[in-house]
């Protein structure tokens, strides 16, 4: 089982998956139509003895399928640790599922959920852990909740990404 920093680095890995999820659907469009190119912005993670981090992070996405596919990048670092997330995730018909890889640690796992105007519901899997996330998308903003769930050191964070460019 995963503990200490990589534990920490496994939750924050698993929020930044949810953050792939974001986008504004139109009626005609599938959920990640509004992601395609890069953000930027920053947060706190919550850990179980109380403490508070700051978080910064940049994200760029590539949007196929009419919007119901997307590939992503994601570099975050907080004052003591770093990580590099990737993911490829679908939708269909508002169910999304997918698979992410935090390279830094080796670590992965899947994720699914569903999608609905602008608002993204998502469980995020790994064989040491789960949580739950919350994404909501106004045009060229991002704000993104982790609840996390079978204990450890990481309970929660909340993110806010806005388009760069």
């Amino acid at each position: 089982m995963t503990t200490g920093p990589s534990r920490r680095l496994c939750w924050i890995s698993a929020l930044a998956a949810i953050v792939l999820s974001a986008g504004t659907a139109s009626a005609s469009a599938g959920p990640f139509s509004g992601l395609a190119g890069s953000w930027s912005g920053g947060g706190h993670i919550l850990l179980a003895n109380g403490a508070k981090e700051r978080i910064r992070c940049r994200a760029h996405y590539s949007v196929g399928s009419g919007g119901n596919s997307v590939q992503q990048s994601l570099r975050c670092a907080s004052d003591s640790y770093n990580f590099e997330l990737r993911s490829d995730v679908e939708s269909h018909g508002g169910r999304i599922s997918g698979n992410w890889n935090e390279s830094t640690r080796q670590i992965g796992g899947t994720l699914s959920g569903h999608a609905r105007d602008g608002h993204i519901e998502v469980t995020v899997y790994n064989p040491n852990f789960s949580a739950h996330l919350t994404l909501i998308s106004h045009g060229h903003r991002q704000s993104v909740i982790i609840r996390a769930s079978g204990g450890g050191e990481f309970t929660g964070a909340s993110i806010s990404l806005a388009r760069r460019g």
